[in-house]
């Protein structure tokens, strides 16, 4: 008598995706879409969202990575005024160190943090649309910390690129609005990569849409 033999168990798996936040332009997005600065909970509500997007319903998500500098510490002293600035106790660095310690935590999330640099004092935007408007010595409250963030786009592309060249998943979902990962989107989709863009409703450049697959 002929034995059949055994199954064999397919180890084939579905494709899958990852999705990168761009933490900084999230938060803002956010906050104008809320009228306050964003929870983790919100987060977890964009992920969601875009999540059940139709054309992911068939792919696994391999990692949720998120990326960010943590907020600026150091003591600033107004040149005008004389007034110190301690940022490491200011409300800002309270609730952002909050949201990232909160976002590392969650499961399925990497957290990809950039570097920050605090350059002592620049002119607030509405300082400078009044002052253009009517020129006059700047107050001291016209001032706030010049803060600059560093190494976030860096990692963005460099992460984009390595999902790329391994193979590692066939869809990336990129949350962004910055013009400047282009290059990026562009080597992604050389390599046979889709690039799904999701700009939560933010004025972005046309570049950006155009080396895009698809819009969520």
């Amino acid at each position: 008598m002929r034995e059949h033999a055994p199954a064999v168990r397919s180890t084939t798996l579905n494709p899958r995706f990852a999705l990168l936040l761009d933490g900084g332009f999230v938060t803002k997005a956010l906050a104008v879409k809320k009228k306050q600065f964003p929870s983790v909970q919100d987060i977890e509500a964009e992920c969601k969202r875009i999540r059940s997007h139709a054309d992911l319903q068939s792919l696994d998500l391999l990692r949720i990575y998120f990326y960010d500098s943590p907020p600026a510490s150091g003591v600033l002293t107004n040149p005008i005024d004389g007034a110190v600035l301690d940022l490491g106790k200011s409300q800002v660095h309270l609730r952002n160190t909050k949201l990232l310690n909160d976002i590392e935590l969650l499961p399925d999330f990497a957290l990809r943090r950039g570097e920050v640099i605090a350059r002592g004092w620049k002119l607030g935007e509405k300082a400078l649309k009044r002052l253009q408007k009517a020129p006059a010595s700047p107050k001291a409250g016209d001032l706030v910390p010049n803060i600059q963030q560093k190494g976030v786009d860096l990692r963005i592309g460099l992460d984009i690129a390595r999902l790329a060249l391994r193979q590692t998943v066939q869809v990336i979902v990129v949350v962004t609005g910055d013009s400047d990962l282009v290059p990026a989107f562009k080597f992604a989709r050389r390599e046979g990569i889709r690039i799904y863009l999701d700009h939560l409703g933010m004025p972005i450049r046309r570049e950006l849409r155009a080396h895009a697959d698809i819009l969520i």
